[in-house]
C-alpha cells in the first residue's frame, strides 16, 4: 500500500499500525541493533512510484524502518514523504545483479546494493530473518 505520510494524519497512521504493526521503542531499537536501514540508492520503481519519484530532478533516495510486521520503505519527492507498507506476508525480494528490489502487489522498487555496501546487505539480511520468524507455526512451504 502507498501513502502520502507527509502530515501527521490519524487515520494514516491507523492504517499503517494495523497492517504491520506499531514502531519498535527506543530499547527494542538497542536490542535489535538498529531498525533503519542506510540510504538506499533507488534505480528503478513501478509506474506510480517512478511518477512520484519524476516529480523532481534530484536522486532518488529511501529507507526502510522494520516494524512487527512489516517494512516501511519511506522516500521523499518534492517537499513530500511517501511510505509503502509492506507486511511481511506480501514481501518478496529478489537481488537481480547488484540491486535488491521490493515487491508487493503491483509496487515494486529496486536499490543500489554493490557489493561493497556491506551495510545494506546485512540489514536486507536482517528484514529476511524477520520475515521467515514471522511466518505462522502452521506454514507448509512447499517446495
Amino acid at each position: 500500500m502507498l501513502l502520502n505520510t507527509t502530515h501527521n494524519d490519524k487515520k494514516i497512521i491507523s492504517q499503517i499500525n494495523d497492517l504491520v504493526g506499531k514502531p519498535y521503542g527506543l530499547l527494542d531499537n538497542f536490542k535489535l541493533k538498529g531498525i533503519g536501514s542506510p540510504r538506499l540508492d533507488i534505480v528503478k520503481a513501478s509506474n506510480e512510484i517512478e511518477k512520484l519519484l519524476n516529480r523532481d530532478n534530484h536522486r532518488n533516495y529511501g529507507n526502510i524502518e522494520l516494524r512487527p510486521n512489516g517494512i516501511l520503505f519511506r522516500f521523499n519527492t518534492r517537499l513530500e514523504t511517501y511510505a509503502l507498507v509492506i507486511p511481511y506476508y506480501k514481501l518478496v525480494i529478489f537481488k537481480p545483479g547488484n540491486s535488491f528490489t521490493l515487491h508487493i502487489d503491483q509496487h515494486f522498487v529496486s536499490f543500489e546494493a554493490l557489493p561493497t555496501h556491506k551495510t545494506i546487505h546485512r540489514f536486507v539480511e536482517k528484514i529476511m530473518d524477520f520475515q521467515l520468524k514471522s511466518k505462522p507455526d502452521n506454514f507448509v512451504e512447499i517446495s
